[in-house]
């Protein structure tokens, strides 16, 4: 078998499993190593070599996790957040004022989500600072928590897969159509946004399916538990709440202005510091309790990366491509769904859709044009096969992220809340869409 599927199957049968993730990779990373012919010390070479293209995300979202405690120490989330109690405490007797609620909710954190890949593109940023406050009123809304992590994905992935701004303009533009311009397929007059039309609206239809089917009940989580979780000071003043926008806005602008995670978080929680709203001989102290909320979604993304670098390195990534156009023959139908289903493991494995599309575009350009894809259908066929997997995978920050606001009092695992959920809503429709897309267009 081909070391990359089997590195691949092993990380997500263990992971399923409840093993954890960062063990999971370091043991599907050795198997596909092994298979791969790399031996035990090159694979771990391998291994350690990668560790070191995870370390700037890791430090960005450490830094992010202290910020996003030091505006939760503000109060400015929990005013939102008692604002909203405060509504609910009012309408909670009127079940349909509570449907309101709830669905007003989803629908700010859908549009918060898709904003954050465009209108200010923070990414995944905003999860931290957003998520935990309110979880308080998603529980009193009795709202399924893994319904939330199927929005926030929704919005953080569907963006740049359909709108040629802020990372979408990074993803279809500079990327997608860049990477089959350099094969061989000429793109004048090709415009992506339509050509991902059809493969958005299979993102569209699992959100709907989850908030309107699968996660329309209730469910119930433990108050207590979250009250315990709940250990940030819930006072604040005019000073603070002003403070609290002028470090947000600051952040936000340092960014943009630099393109840098980590020095955005920095000037945001220096902010706080030097204005007093947190207590200088105290910052250490919120420093580190932010590093620990954020620190899973850190150390997986530093596994992920020697994970990826390991399957690099077997050189079976490119084979996995090249065997699979060597099964197709002439059927563009089983062409379709082949390409799209191995764009979904290469993507499941390295956890990168914008990475993806640089490996397998050299192979599906040639090939598809071979087969008589119009070159919508290409940019179609290459642009969903590389964002297949993005949802659903255990190492990619459209998972990760919303895990680590979902599971602040420690009721959402990564895995079954998460990634499962995420995997079966979006890149099951999306398979089925691209499909449709690639035929048609």
């Amino acid at each position: 078998m081909n070391s990359v599927v089997v590195a691949v199957l092993v990380m997500l049968v263990l992971s399923l499993l409840r093993t954890n993730v960062v063990i999971s990779l370091i043991v599907g990373a050795i198997a596909g190593g092994l298979l791969g012919g790399l031996g035990l010390e090159e694979t771990i070479n391998a291994f350690s070599k990668g560790l070191g293209g995870g370390a700037q995300v890791a430090l960005s979202y450490a830094l992010l996790g202290a910020f996003a405690v030091a505006i939760a120490k503000s109060g400015l989330p929990h005013l939102i957040a008692d604002k909203a109690v405060a509504m609910l405490g009012k309408n909670g007797d009127h079940p349909q004022k509570v449907k309101h609620l709830k669905y007003g909710l989803i629908g700010v954190l859908v549009l918060v989500a898709i904003s954050s890949q465009n209108i200010i593109p923070i990414h995944i940023a905003f999860i931290p600072l957003l998520i935990p406050p309110l979880l308080m009123v998603m529980a009193k809304l009795h709202l399924d928590r893994r319904l939330i992590a199927c929005v926030l994905a929704f919005g953080l992935i569907t963006p740049y897969m359909f709108l040629p701004v802020g990372f979408g303009g990074i993803f279809l533009n500079e990327i997608l159509l860049a990477n089959l311009a350099d094969n061989g397929l000429a793109i004048e007059g090709i415009n992506a946004t339509q050509a991902m039309l059809i493969p958005a609206l299979g993102m569209l239809a699992g959100l709907l399916v989850a908030v309107f089917v699968t996660y329309r009940g209730k469910r119930e989580y433990d108050i207590e538990k979250l009250q315990e979780a709940e250990s940030i000071s819930v006072s604040y003043s005019p000073k603070s709440l002003g403070m609290s926008v002028v470090a947000i806005a600051a952040a936000f602008v340092v960014q943009l202005l630099t393109d840098s995670m980590i020095l955005g978080a920095m000037i945001g929680f220096l902010v706080f510091s030097l204005s007093g709203v947190i207590n200088w001989k105290a910052s250490d102290g919120v420093f580190v309790d932010g590093m620990k909320m954020m620190s899973m979604v850190g150390f997986i993304m530093i596994a992920a990366a020697g994970f990826a670098e390991v399957l690099r390195q077997t050189g079976d990534i490119a084979n996995l491509v090249n065997n699979s156009a060597a099964l197709i023959g002439s059927n563009k139908s089983l062409a379709a769904l082949v390409m799209l289903a191995v764009g979904l493991l290469i993507t499941m494995g390295i956890g990168s859709s914008f990475s993806t599309i640089p490996i397998i575009s050299a192979i599906y350009v040639p090939l598809a044009m071979q087969l008589g894809f119009s070159p919508l259908a290409i940019v179609a066929l290459v642009g969903t096969a590389a964002a297949l997997g993005d949802a659903g995978s255990p190492t990619s920050d459209s998972t990760l992220g919303p895990t680590a606001g979902l599971n602040a009092d420690g009721q959402h695992n990564h895995i079954w809340d998460t990634v499962v959920p995420t995997f079966l809503h979006y890149n099951l429709p999306l398979l089925v869409f691209g499909w449709v897309a690639a035929i048609t267009l």
